[in-house]
């Protein structure tokens, strides 16, 4: 900071030198991203959002739903995994699916279909 002559006998205003406003820039510049960074792990879509999303990505009517929230990568991104079922005989299944939603934005990321599963 620089000082500047004092007004009408009062204290000295201070003046902004060019490593101050660098200052003020670069933690303007680190708040927005912190902010944007914390923003990408919040959970946006509800749980019967996510199902519903998921429900049309289908094409049968399941006989069992669950639904869990999943992060992944580095930045722990939440997800919605829906899996969708039909029980088959002895714990397999005739009809499985797996959905994954965003839970931040409400888009599916991926779709797993098996026709026919065995344990």
């Amino acid at each position: 900071m620089i000082e500047t002559a004092a007004r009408d006998g009062g204290r000295p205003r201070a003046r902004l030198d060019r490593r101050g406003v660098i200052l003020i820039v670069a933690l303007f510049a680190a708040t927005l991203l912190f902010a944007r960074g914390c923003q990408g792990r919040q959970v946006r879509l509800s749980q019967s959002q996510a199902v519903a999303t998921a429900q049309r990505q289908i094409d049968f009517v399941p006989g069992r739903t669950q639904v869990r929230l999943v992060r992944q990568g580095i930045n722990a991104h939440p997800f919605w995994a829906v899996s969708f079922s039909i029980p088959g005989a002895n714990g397999s299944f005739t009809r499985l699916t797996t959905v994954r939603v965003d839970a931040n934005t409400g888009k599916v990321a991926a779709v797993n279909r098996d026709s026919t599963t065995t344990p």
